[in-house]
C-alpha cells in the first residue's frame, strides 16, 4: 500500500495523477470574491463565478486537492439518505427538488468538462440499491416509489446484473456517473486561470472580518479584500459552534483491490446494511489486463476509533466474500465525511453573517454532486439572481428533521469532554511503541505524545482549538483528531481538517 512521508494513505487519485502547484500569495490583495478552499466545491464556484465575469481569487492551505475531495471514491449517486428518506422528512415537492438539483449537478459537470476538454475518465454508468436481507426488501419498494414521485428515473430488478453473488431485488438508478476527482481538479484550475482568475496554496485563512461592505480575509501571509467571501473547506472554520452542532464528522474507509478486467462490471452499488457497503470499477490503464475495485464503507466518528486498521481488514473480507476473483490490494484510504443532522447539505448564505459570506458544507457522503449544487446555489448568490433550490439547502434552517439524531450527536459531543477528567492512555512515555501516539498525564497535564520510527519524541498540547476537546491519536492516519468536532491534526500538529483555525501547540518534553 503506497504511503506518503506522513505515513497516512494515498489514495487511488493521489497515486494516478501529478497535481500542478500554485505559488503562496506574497501581496496584499483586492478581488471581487476570494474562495476559501481548492477542493470540488471551491475551484467549481471560482470556475462558475470567473465565467460570470466576476474577479476571483482561490486560496488552499495546501495543494489543489489535498483536502477530501482527493480522498473520496468519486461517484454521483442518489442522496445518502435514499428519496424515500427525504420524502419522509420533508415531503414529496422537497424530494422532487433534491432529484432536480442531483441531476442537474452531474449535468453541470459533464458539461464542463467537454467545454474545457477535460481527460477525467467521466462516465455514464447505473447505480443499484439492493437489501441485505429479505426481510427489508420492503424499504426496496418504498425506496422505488418515492424515488418515483421525485421524478428519477428507475426499475426494480430481480438482481443486480453481472455480479456474482445473489443481490436479491434491487433498484436501478440510471445515468448516474463517475470520474477522477483529481484530474477534473486540474482541468477546472486551468480553466480558471485561462478565465483570469487567481490561485494560491499554501495560504491557509485565519479570520473573517468585515470593514463596511468589505470581507478581509487574513492569511498566513498576506490579507485579501473582498465584496465576498464562500468558504469552501468542507466544514467552516469561520463559525465556531453554529454549524458545528448542526453536522458531525464521520471517517469513512476505502479499499483499491485489483480485480481480472471485464470480471466485474462498471456499475454503481450500495446496500442498506449497517455498516453499509459502497463500491466503483477504476480502470487505470486501457492495456492493463487488470482494474481497481474501489470499495468504502465501515464509518464511524472522527476520533471515536483510536485504531481504525480493523476496519480496512473488514472492508477486504466483505470484497473477497463476494467478489472471489480479487486479487492483491493496491490502496487503502480514509476520507471525513460531514453528516447533517436531518440529511440535508447546508450550502448558502452563512446564518452567522448579514454580510456576503458563503458556505458549502455538509457533504453527507454525497461530496461530488452537494458540491456542484452549493457552487451552483452560491453562484446565483452573489450574482444576485435567485435558485430553486437554495431555500431547500438553506444553512439558516433550524434543523427539525432528524431530532432525535440531533439529540443523540449531541450527548456525544457532551460525552467527550469527561476525557478532561481520565488519566493517560499510557502510564509513561516509554510505553508508547515506535510509529504511534498517545495521551500521557504528566501531573496536572496531558501531553500528547507521538513516538516515530526512530525513537524521537514529538509533544503537542492535547487540546483541540475549536472548543476544547481532548484529541486522539489515529494509529490508521497518524494524525490527532478531534472527537468532538471533527478537527484533525498531524503528528507536527498542522491542520489537516477543520474547524480549527490554528494548529495544536508544540509542547516540551
Amino acid at each position: 500500500m503506497p504511503n506518503n512521508i506522513n505515513n497516512s494513505s494515498i489514495s487511488l487519485w493521489q497515486a494516478s495523477t501529478t497535481i500542478p502547484i500554485f505559488p503562496t500569495l506574497e501581496n496584499d490583495s483586492e478581488t471581487d470574491v476570494c474562495v476559501i478552499g481548492a477542493g470540488i466545491a471551491g475551484l467549481t464556484t471560482a470556475y462558475l463565478l470567473s465565467k460570470q465575469g466576476k474577479k476571483v481569487l482561490l486560496i488552499e492551505a495546501r495543494n489543489i486537492g489535498s483536502g477530501e475531495t482527493g480522498r473520496t471514491t468519486a461517484h454521483f449517486f442518489p442522496p445518502d439518505e435514499w428519496y424515500h428518506s427525504v420524502e419522509n422528512s420533508f415531503g414529496v415537492d422537497h424530494s422532487i427538488l433534491v432529484a432536480e438539483s442531483f441531476s442537474k449537478a452531474v449535468d453541470l459537470v459533464e458539461s464542463i468538462i467537454k467545454t474545457e476538454h477535460i481527460e477525467c475518465s467521466f462516465k455514464r454508468l447505473n447505480g443499484y440499491l439492493y437489501s441485505l436481507f429479505e426481510k427489508e426488501n420492503k424499504k426496496i419498494d418504498e425506496e422505488l416509489n418515492a424515488a418515483r414521485r421525485a421524478g428519477v428515473t428507475v426499475q426494480k430488478l430481480e438482481q443486480v446484473p453481472g455480479v456474482n453473488f445473489a443481490t436479491g431485488p434491487c433498484i436501478q438508478y440510471s445515468n448516474q456517473a463517475q470520474f477522477h476527482p483529481l484530474n477534473y481538479l486540474k482541468g477546472l484550475s486551468n480553466a480558471i486561470i485561462g478565465n483570469g482568475g487567481r490561485i494560491y496554496c499554501g495560504t491557509r485563512a485565519l479570520t473573517i472580518d468585515s470593514d463596511k461592505s468589505i470581507q478581509i480575509v487574513s492569511t498566513t501571509s498576506k490579507k485579501i479584500r473582498a465584496k465576498a467571501i464562500v468558504v469552501a473547506t468542507n466544514t467552516p472554520f469561520n463559525d465556531t459552534v453554529v454549524m458545528h452542532t448542526k453536522q458531525s464528522a464521520y471517517m469513512t474507509y476505502v479499499v483499491g483491490i485489483r480485480v481480472p478486467r471485464g470480471s466485474v462490471p462498471h456499475i454503481l452499488l450500495w446496500d442498506t446494511g449497517d455498516p453499509y457497503y459502497y463500491l466503483r470499477l477504476e480502470s487505470p490503464e486501457y492495456d492493463a489486463d487488470y482494474e481497481i475495485l474501489v470499495v468504502g464503507g465501515r464509518d464511524h466518528k472522527v476520533g471515536q476509533d483510536l485504531h481504525p486498521e480493523h476496519r480496512y481488514e473488514e472492508i477486504e473480507q466483505w470484497i473477497r466474500e463476494h467478489f472471489p476473483m480479487a486479487e492483491t490490494v493496491e490502496y487503502r484510504w480514509s476520507g471525513e465525511i460531514m453528516e447533517p443532522a436531518d440529511g440535508m447539505a447546508f450550502l448558502g448564505r452563512n446564518p452567522m453573517d448579514d454580510n456576503n459570506i458563503y458556505i458549502i458544507t455538509g457533504d453527507s457522503g454525497n461530496g461530488m454532486t452537494h458540491c456542484t449544487i452549493g457552487a451552483m446555489i452560491v453562484t446565483d448568490l452573489i450574482m444576485e439572481r435567485s435558485n430553486p433550490w437554495a431555500s431547500i439547502y438553506d444553512p439558516k434552517r433550524a434543523v427539525i428533521h432528524g431530532i432525535s439524531d440531533f439529540i443523540s450527536e449531541q450527548a456525544n459531543t457532551l460525552m467527550q469532554y469527561s476525557d478532561w477528567v481520565k488519566g493517560g492512555d499510557v502510564d509513561t512515555i516509554n510505553d508508547i511503541p515506535r510509529g504511534q501516539g498517545a495521551i500521557v498525564q504528566n501531573g496536572a497535564h496531558k501531553i500528547a505524545v507521538y513516538k516515530d520510527f526512530q525513537g524521537k519524541l514529538h509533544g503537542l498540547s492535547p487540546t483541540c482549538p475549536h472548543l476544547g476537546c481532548i484529541v486522539h491519536f489515529n494509529s490508521a492516519e497518524h494524525s490527532w483528531d478531534c472527537p468532538c468536532h471533527g478537527s484533525r491534526f498531524n503528528i507536527k500538529g498542522e491542520i489537516l481538517h477543520g474547524p480549527a483555525a490554528s494548529p495544536l501547540k508544540i509542547l516540551p518534553l
